[in-house]
């Protein structure tokens, strides 16, 4: 049995590091993935960050504005090619786009963006969810744009709920960037329930794995973890992953901003790394700014999850 495990294990392709170099601004971002059944590809969208936009004030974040939704492609998803820019419309939204989460759901794909109207030098401005649809993962229709009771809410990520009807996670920047959660029968109409996690961050990823919910989000110093059976009332899981810094080139930084991708009994996070703790950052002070994706398998041991980021990831990944 262990030498058929390892035997299948060693046909599993490895993933590289990074995993994923954005070819044009070098700061992907915020991924999140889906399969596509019409190519038989695993699609990943991401924030394509400006990373090597010139800016002789360190203060200035335009650099992360005027942003587009990134595309990656890959047939196993352990090896990816830049795809181009996702065609989103202006008229409901804006110049700066973040955090995607895409979904399929009653056989059409829906996409919830982060919209920033402008393209600015601070983070004080508004910034709403937006809600798009398609039929071919290729031309987006606007939707409806989200009101959830603030008029600074990002990072959308959504799940069906067993009992029917749809549930979101996001971030509302008024309340301390507090994790919050709504519900909707139609994935129009949403109302606002609680708060999830009430220190700041960002960058929710709920789950379902293992007959738990799972919420991964970016707490600025590692992922927090918080496990449910309910989907209502959650555990916190002490400390943080990816918090201490990995020892591969281009992974010598905290993990944030996660996506995870469940494939049966396996599960698989997607993080992003700043590239401040590689060698060309001494050179370089603007080299910081850049952001590569990575990913490593997800462990969970009575009901605690952990990754090893420095151990080779063999990514296995079973068509849904």
């Amino acid at each position: 049995m262990i030498a058929l495990a390892l035997a299948l294990l060693g046909s599993a392709p490895v993933a590289p590091r990074p995993l994923y170099r954005d070819p044009v601004h070098d700061g992907a971002a915020d991924a999140s993935t889906t399969y596509d059944p019409r190519t038989k590809e695993w699609v990943m969208f991401y924030t394509n960050r400006r990373a090597t936009l010139p800016l002789a004030d360190e203060q200035d974040v335009r650099w992360v504005h005027g942003t587009a939704i990134g595309i990656a492609r890959s047939r196993d998803g352990a090896h990816w090619r830049y795809a181009g820019t996702t065609a989103i419309p202006r008229a409901c939204t804006g110049e700066t786009l973040w955090a995607p989460e895409v979904q399929r759901i009653d056989g059409h794909w829906h996409m919830w963006v982060t919209v920033v109207p402008g393209i600015f030098r601070d983070w004080n401005h508004p910034r709403f969810i937006q809600h798009l649809t398609s039929d071919d993962l290729a031309r987006w229709t606007c939707a409806d744009r989200l009101d959830l009771g603030s008029d600074r809410v990002i990072d959308a990520s959504v799940l069906p709920l067993p009992t029917g009807g749809y549930r979101l996670w996001f971030n509302d920047e008024r309340r301390n960037k507090a994790i919050r959660y709504a519900d909707s029968a139609d994935l129009t109409h949403w109302t606002v329930r609680d708060t999830v996690v009430d220190t700041p961050g960002e960058g929710p990823k709920a789950f379902r794995w293992k007959n738990r919910w799972w919420l991964i989000s970016d707490a600025w110093q590692g992922l927090l973890v918080l496990r449910s059976d309910d989907g209502v009332h959650w555990t916190r899981q002490p400390g943080h992953i990816l918090g201490d810094p990995g020892t591969a080139p281009t992974d010598r930084a905290k993990g944030q901003h996660p996506d995870v991708i469940v494939s049966g009994d396996r599960a698989y996070l997607i993080y992003f790394v700043h590239q401040s703790g590689e060698a060309e950052a001494r050179g370089n002070p603007d080299w910081g700014r850049r952001t590569v994706l990575q990913i490593a398998e997800i462990n969970e041991r009575d009901g605690q999850l952990s990754v090893n980021r420095d151990a080779p990831t063999h990514v296995r990944l079973a068509r849904p």
